[in-house]
C-alpha cells in the first residue's frame, strides 16, 4: 500500500484544528496545513501582501504594514468575484508549499494535509483520502461567533462563502460528527484512522 495521505477538510469552525492538533499529538502524524500557508504568502514583504494593497489600498492594511484580516474578510466573503480574485492569488502559493513539504515526508507512511477548501480548490488530487469535520450549522455559526467576535451577519457570510456542510460530508471518504464533546470526536477519529479506505 502506498502512502497514506488525508485531506482533512469542512466548515469554518467546524473543529478542523482540534482534530488535526489531535492526530498531531496523539498520533504523532505529520500534519501540513493550509492555512499556514496562506499566512505565510501574505506576510509583509511578499508578492502576495503587496497585491493584495495594490487592488483594495491601505484599508487591508494594518499600522505595521501586516494583513489586516478582518478588512479583507468584510470585503472578499460579501463579493464572490474579489474571493476568486484572492484565491488565483493564494492557492498556487500553497499548492507549491504542500508539494515541497511532501518532498521531506516521502517515507513517511501517513500525512495529514488540513484544506479547509478542499472541494472548493479542487486539491482533491493531492490526497488519498478525503475527511470532512461537520456540526449543525446553528452549532457552527455560535462557535464562529464566539471565536472570531463576529456578528451574525459577518458569521453568515464566511459559512455563506463555503460549500453547505452536507455537501462536503457527501463528497467525502469519512464524516466525523463534531456536535458532541471531545471524547466523543477523538473515538471517531481513532476509528477512521484504523479504516483502510
Amino acid at each position: 500500500m502506498g502512502q497514506r495521505i488525508i485531506g482533512l477538510t469542512g466548515g469554518i469552525a467546524t473543529g478542523k484544528s482540534t482534530v488535526a492538533d489531535y492526530l498531531a499529538r496523539v498520533h504523532h502524524l505529520p500534519v501540513l496545513d493550509a492555512d499556514v500557508y496562506a499566512r505565510q504568502a501574505v506576510e509583509p514583504g511578499s508578492a502576495g501582501l503587496a497585491a493584495i494593497a495594490a487592488r483594495y489600498g491601505d484599508v487591508v492594511l494594518n499600522d505595521d504594514g501586516s494583513l489586516n484580516r478582518g478588512q479583507l474578510g468584510d470585503i472578499v466573503f460579501n463579493q464572490p468575484a474579489e474571493r476568486a480574485w484572492l484565491e488565483q492569488q493564494i492557492h498556487p502559493l500553497v499548492r507549491r508549499c504542500f508539494a515541497e513539504a511532501m518532498e521531506h515526508l516521502a517515507h513517511a507512511p501517513v500525512v495529514v494535509q488540513v484544506i479547509p477548501l478542499l472541494f472548493e480548490a479542487n486539491l482533491t488530487d493531492q490526497v488519498s483520502e478525503t475527511w470532512v469535520v461537520t456540526c449543525p450549522e446553528s452549532l457552527q455559526r455560535q462557535r464562529l461567533m464566539e471565536r472570531n467576535g463576529l456578528t451574525i451577519d459577518q458569521a453568515q457570510a464566511r459559512m455563506a462563502s463555503q460549500m453547505p456542510l452536507a455537501e462536503k460530508a457527501a463528497r467525502a471518504d469519512v464524516a466525523i460528527d463534531n456536535s458532541g464533546d471531545l471524547s466523543a470526536l477523538f473515538r471517531q477519529v481513532d476509528e477512521a484512522l484504523g479504516r483502510v479506505i
